[in-house]
């Protein structure tokens, strides 16, 4: 089976690289296809071969205008080139300008695509081109039973989508937690709710709140309002970096939007035994509830957040079980378990 995974824009180098690590030890010929990364170290490839023929040079204009006019002239031609590769499948992870694939997606292999986002945030409003855009692949894969239900409500045939559930990240950093720090990790962006992470942290007596993440919003306001109960480290976080924070957090929190399907900061998280509290928005509240790896509250709820928080890190024996409910999805949401699932879907259309 020679599988080609394509990542155009490079969203999640971490996630592409795992699963293309996993094909590969399952027997698979593994092509990686994507954009160089520019925001930090690529991790190593393993077993499969790796070409970054996407944007080559878009990636290296600083000017955001700029780089975005160019990368809009690159596209067309790197998506003919991937589209008319040999392989037996290509699966795209994300597509980096839709208005633009609806018209470029035609290829002779079968075509596969992940809905990471269900419908991206910048073009999620425009149903009928995505509809258009899911009209052209044979499969698409969904992390949770939610995701697979909106995009049936939307008007993908049901028999075209697969529930292949995220795996998650696994570390193992040691644990120094001093058992009232409460993480917000990943990318900084509004739907992320950090603002209700501070407000149900601030509820809490003798609670920190750590921030880990690249910010892609201003901070000013947000930072004033944490005061002294919070540390920031800001930036993209490296794998010593994305370690230490989660060696020292005692539970992390995710009151998002529903503007996804599943978060891999969350994974990130519950990879490394850490138990999160989330608000019940696309796949989250189903991988916290089904492992019971902490608390699910409902969308919006920063009272709930917070009663949520508490109940974690003022009960050792709440937070223990829950600690149990990361380690459960350690061991059962594994790279090498997707890796199986996604062959046996390539395995319909070949």
């Amino acid at each position: 089976m020679h599988v080609v995974l394509a990542d155009p824009p490079a969203f999640t180098p971490p996630y592409d690289h795992e699963l293309a690590s996993a094909l590969a030890r399952a027997g698979a010929t593994v092509d990686l296809v994507t954009a160089p990364f520019r925001f930090g170290e690529r991790p190593v490839p393993i077993g499969y071969a790796l070409r970054e023929e996407f944007y080559p040079r878009s990636s290296r204009v600083d000017r955001r205008r700029l780089r975005l006019a160019v990368k809009a002239l690159e596209h067309p031609g790197a998506m003919r080139r991937l589209l008319g590769a040999t392989a037996d499948v290509l699966h795209l992870q994300w597509l980096a300008a839709p208005e633009l694939d609806r018209a470029l997606l035609r290829a002779r292999m079968p075509l596969v695509f992940t809905a990471h986002d269900l419908l991206p945030r910048r073009t999620a409003r425009r149903t009928r081109l995505w509809r258009a855009l899911f009209g052209r692949f044979e499969r698409i894969v969904v992390h949770s039973q939610r995701g697979r239900d909106r995009l049936d409500e939307l008007g993908v045939p049901r028999e075209r989508l697969r529930v292949i559930p995220h795996p998650v990240f696994r570390s193992d950093p040691p644990r120094r937690d001093d058992g009232r720090t409460v993480l917000s990790l990943g990318v900084i962006r509004p739907y992320k709710g950090l603002g209700e992470a501070i407000d149900a942290t601030l509820r809490l007596p003798d609670t920190r709140l750590l921030v880990a993440g690249d910010p892609r919003i201003p901070l000013g306001a947000l930072r004033a309002r944490a005061g002294a109960r919070a540390e920031w480290r800001l930036g993209y976080l490296g794998r010593a970096q994305l370690e230490a924070a989660l060696s020292e957090a005692t539970v992390a929190v995710f009151p998002y939007r529903d503007e996804l399907d599943q978060s891999g900061a969350l994974l990130q998280a519950l990879g490394a035994g850490v138990p999160a509290v989330v608000y019940d928005v696309g796949g989250l509240g189903e991988v916290v509830a089904r492992f019971s790896a902490g608390r699910v509250v409902a969308p919006g709820d920063v009272a709930g957040l917070e009663t949520a928080l508490g109940a974690l890190l003022d009960d050792a024996t709440a937070l223990a079980d829950a600690r149990a409910g990361a380690e459960r999805a350690r061991e059962v949401l594994t790279w090498d378990a997707s890796a199986e699932a996604h062959l046996e879907l390539y395995r319909e259309l070949v």
